[in-house]
């Protein structure tokens, strides 16, 4: 009896292979990532690279609207930087009349603020500051000292009630 021979091994059809849908990438994806969790432990040391320094809790808010504007323009001042020679600098600092008026868009307490900055200006250099802008760009030394004058300047609106 003449013995069969084969030519080749059994063949299976091919199964059909269908492209992941998005649902299923998102599971693959889920399932990476936990395992990579699971299995490497987190090291502080890669997270925090500096010491935390938490922001100090802000002062309350004046109840009148003038110092409450000149509060907010010191605050836009400490987190937004200072600036001479312009309104606002490309890195988006403020001078002291452009952090008053960011902070108060309508114009509705803008005059009243600056006579009362003015106030406070002269009061710190004397009674030859002509405009807020002047004194900015020349008697202003530094960002914290701008901060420190629209401070001293909520303090005396807030005196006067406005």
């Amino acid at each position: 009896m003449p013995t069969p021979t084969i030519t080749g091994a059994a063949q299976k059809p091919a199964a059909a292979v269908h492209p992941l849908d998005f649902d299923r990438l998102l599971v693959l994806a889920a399932l990476a990532v936990d395992a990579r969790i699971d299995t490497e432990p987190l090291n502080l040391a890669d997270v925090v690279t500096m010491p935390v320094d938490l922001p100090a809790p802000p002062e309350p808010a004046y109840p009148t609207p003038v110092a409450a504007l000149l509060q907010r323009a010191a605050r836009r001042l400490e987190t937004g930087g200072w600036c001479r020679s312009a309104i606002i600098d490309t890195d988006g600092a403020r001078c002291l009349y452009g952090a008053l008026r960011a902070e108060d868009p309508g114009g509705h307490h803008l005059d009243d603020a600056l006579r009362v900055l003015l106030e406070a200006l002269r009061r710190e250099f004397g009674p030859d500051v002509e405009t807020v802008p002047a004194a900015n760009d020349h008697l202003i030394r530094s960002q914290a000292h701008a901060v420190r004058i629209l401070g001293a300047a909520a303090d005396l609106a807030d005196a006067r009630g406005l």
